[in-house]
């Protein structure tokens, strides 16, 4: 039985209009209905592990028709624009509260340095492709004209709330979307370099993100030799600024180009990620700490979350438990050995099966990994030398020959296994439509079977 959700899209205009006044008084009014919310919160003291101050954020319709009152007080733009301040106000509130109660916030008041105004559905209005936005009431008003915006052919839905910035208007839209039974789960693990997937149909899936951790590190380097001199030349500031924007955006183009991929490679599919914590991963090693930091995981899955079906998964152990028998171990190199059952795998293969027996509800044990090896198949032995000390999970790709079309000449895959006759069709069918190889684009996905008798 399908299942309806609502969807959000947003587009950006482009505007010439001076209105740093308004965005200031917007942010003056929004810190006001956050101070006055502060003072009347209360802390309630609980005891679980240790002492804990929980706080209470008032939500009666009284605080709030009062704060509404006090706000307009030598307010002299829409009235709206205070029903406006108090959502957001509460919408901070709400989410630093999250924080603050996951360890990640102190118990400091939020405050807001970024100016933007929300512009509610009845403080606009729009006809003939032109956005009218009412300032003070009868007075004043900005005129934005859409009719020849790229975004119409694929905007649908109704429009809904309209975000002001000093350069852009933000438009969003909102729609239903009609969710269909899954076809089945993909459980990713996240890497420093890589996204390693695991289904037993599919198989293990890799996609390469060395190209993505090079674009952060190439910057990373020129912020180093200009930061030393920035302390004292004023200019180079700026140049900084323009190197952070650029290292953001080509990022931000790589993880659009690299989910869209996956989304159109496994449609249909639920994609579940680790939901992982940065700042519970950093040591007392500074490689380490900055590799961590060039990671972009969460934008990784903020992106897939509107393009396929996303589920958050638990990371504990994930690495360490042996993915057959359950033993938790304490794995060293790329190769996993389990020391209870003797299993020798690849260790982010390992955690990605984990991953997927968790999101099934199931707990390891051989006769089940055995199950799901005999699901494996797809790869012809070619008679290559495999290398000394390894095993099959790790052996070199010269040893295996996939047994589906080439596809060198579109994307760089060491090996591919046909999964089902019609995705191979429709993959196939729309890397030949692009216009550009996907090679020159950086992305790489993977996707390799090993015969299950050698595990």
């Amino acid at each position: 039985m399908s299942e309806c959700s609502y969807q959000v899209r947003s587009y950006k205009v482009k505007h010439n209009y001076d209105v740093k006044w308004f965005l200031e008084a917007y942010r003056w009014l929004l810190q006001r209905a956050i101070d006055e919310t502060w003072k009347n919160t209360t802390w309630k003291e609980k005891v679980t592990k240790r002492r804990r101050l929980i706080p209470i954020i008032p939500k009666s319709s009284e605080f709030k028709r009062n704060l509404r009152n006090s706000l307009l007080r030598n307010w002299v733009f829409c009235a709206h624009y205070a029903d406006s301040a108090i959502k957001q106000a509460y919408s901070i509130l709400k989410s630093w509260r999250r924080n603050y109660l996951k360890g990640r916030r102190t118990r400091a008041k939020p405050v807001v340095k970024k100016k933007f105004v929300r512009v509610k559905k009845t403080l606009y209005s729009y006809k003939n492709g032109k956005i009218k936005i009412s300032i003070k009431p009868y007075e004043e008003h900005l005129v934005f004209d859409t009719s020849n915006a790229w975004f119409w052919s694929k905007a649908k839905g109704e429009m809904g709330e309209l975000i002001l910035t000093e350069k852009f208007l933000i438009i969003t839209f909102r729609f239903k979307q009609r969710a269909e039974k899954p076809k089945g789960m993909i459980a990713w693990d996240c890497n420093e370099k890589s996204l390693d997937g695991f289904n037993p149909e599919i198989g293990w899936v890799r996609v390469d993100l060395r190209r993505l951790f090079h674009i952060h590190r190439v910057y990373e380097l020129k912020r180093q030799r200009l930061q030393s001199k920035a302390s004292r030349k004023q200019s180079l500031r700026r140049v900084l600024e323009k190197y952070s924007n650029r290292e953001r955006n080509r990022a931000r183009d790589f993880i659009h180009k690299t989910t869209t991929m996956i989304a159109e490679a496994f449609s249909g599919y639920v994609h579940g990620f680790e939901d992982l914590n940065k700042e519970k991963m950093f040591k007392k090693s500074r490689t380490h700490n900055r590799n961590i930091a060039k990671s972009d995981w969460k934008t990784i899955i903020g992106l897939m979350g509107y393009k396929s079906r996303v589920r958050l998964l638990n990371p504990h152990n994930s690495s360490r438990r042996c993915s057959r028998c359950g033993m938790v171990n304490a794995p060293k190199g790329a190769l996993y050995e389990c020391k209870s059952c003797g299993l020798k795998i690849d260790r982010q293969l390992n955690a990605c099966i984990n991953l997927y027996l968790q999101v099934e509800g199931l707990s390891p044990s051989p006769k089940l990994f055995d199950e799901l090896m005999k699901r494996w198949g797809g790869f012809t032995l070619t008679g290559g030398e495999a290398d000394a000390g390894s095993n099959e999970p790790v052996r070199g790709f010269k040893a295996c020959e996939p047994q589906g079309p080439s596809m060198d000449q579109h994307l760089p895959i060491l090996s591919l296994e046909p999964i089902k006759e019609a995705i191979d069709r429709e993959l196939l069918r729309q890397l030949k439509e692009r216009k550009r190889p996907l090679a020159q684009r950086g992305i790489t996905i993977s996707q390799t079977i090993y015969p299950p008798t050698q595990l």
